[in-house]
């Protein structure tokens, strides 16, 4: 079993938290699991991206194309790194800019996800993550909201995740965390995927 994920986003959103969160997962199963970061100007907002690997025993990098799913916490970013799934792979993403260009500073209006994902025939789900993130206590939770989404299209339990959440989280937001995570659930699964 192999099982490759891409995680996408800037500097701050929970990349890599989400990362150890899934490899802290793995664990818990016995699964073999492996990882890399980019950090890249993670600190002025820039690109980070974290590859896991499940069930890899050997590179912990993903072949560009042979991503089996995306997550991305910024709609710009899930554009950006889409070339890494592969045919038939699926995004999760934020409809969030997080970051917006100059370009849409101006009056134009700014694309929604259905123009920039939807066109180029891609199998995603974006949802609002942060208005979940809000009504689960906190707006720092939207990574754990989007990993909830995504939960069931990963090879691990649901019950694996959510001890991975309390082990990794810092111990006074577990319940804010498990509580995002299962209203990302919740709004992933109800969620039609297009197209």
């Amino acid at each position: 079993m192999s099982f490759d994920v891409m995680i996408v986003g800037v500097g701050g959103q929970g990349t890599i938290l989400t990362s150890n969160i899934i490899g802290e997962a793995c664990v818990l199963e016995g699964i073999p699991v492996r990882g890399a970061e980019t950090h890249g100007m993670a600190q002025r907002g820039g690109s980070v991206e974290s590859q896991i690997r499940i069930g890899q025993e050997y590179g912990p990098l993903i072949v560009p194309g042979t991503a089996d799913l995306l997550l991305s916490f910024d709609l710009m970013e899930a554009v950006r790194a889409f070339h890494w799934l592969k045919k038939g792979g699926k995004i999760f993403t934020s409809k969030d800019f997080i970051t917006p260009t100059s370009v849409f500073s101006q009056d134009f209006p700014a694309p929604d996800e259905s123009m920039l994902l939807g066109m180029l025939g891609l199998d995603y789900v974006a949802l609002d993550t942060l208005c979940i993130a809000e009504q689960a206590g906190s707006t720092l939770t939207q990574n754990v909201v989007l990993l909830g989404a995504a939960s069931p299209s990963l090879p691990l339990s649901g019950d694996s995740l959510r001890e991975a959440i309390r082990k990794t989280v810092p111990q006074k937001t577990i319940d804010m965390n498990l509580k995002a995570f299962e209203m990302g659930r919740e709004a992933g699964s109800s969620q039609i995927s297009a197209p």
